[in-house]
């Protein structure tokens, strides 16, 4: 499964954490702040947060962590053998 990563937007820092099946926990400014599920590439979904269930709305700012979610390319891990 993938780590937690980190993720900026303009001036907000995001901390992602996957929890598979296309859903992430996201914590804003270090508090967590929303569930969201990838709906389509361009259309991502907030949970509910007492159900977890999808809410079919459209929201600017959740469609745009998704976008960075799709974008974020992986640090690679430095080889310990050779330090």
């Amino acid at each position: 499964m993938q780590q937690p990563f980190d993720i900026v937007i303009g001036n907000i820092d995001y901390a992602v954490f996957p929890e598979g099946n296309d859903t992430y926990v996201i914590f804003k400014n270090g508090k967590e702040y929303v569930s969201i599920q990838k709906d389509t590439d361009l259309q991502w979904l907030k949970l509910d947060p007492e159900t977890a269930t999808p809410i079919f709305e459209t929201d600017q700012e959740i469609n745009s962590i998704g976008q960075a979610i799709l974008s974020y390319v992986p640090e690679e891990e430095e080889d310990e053998e050779f330090e």
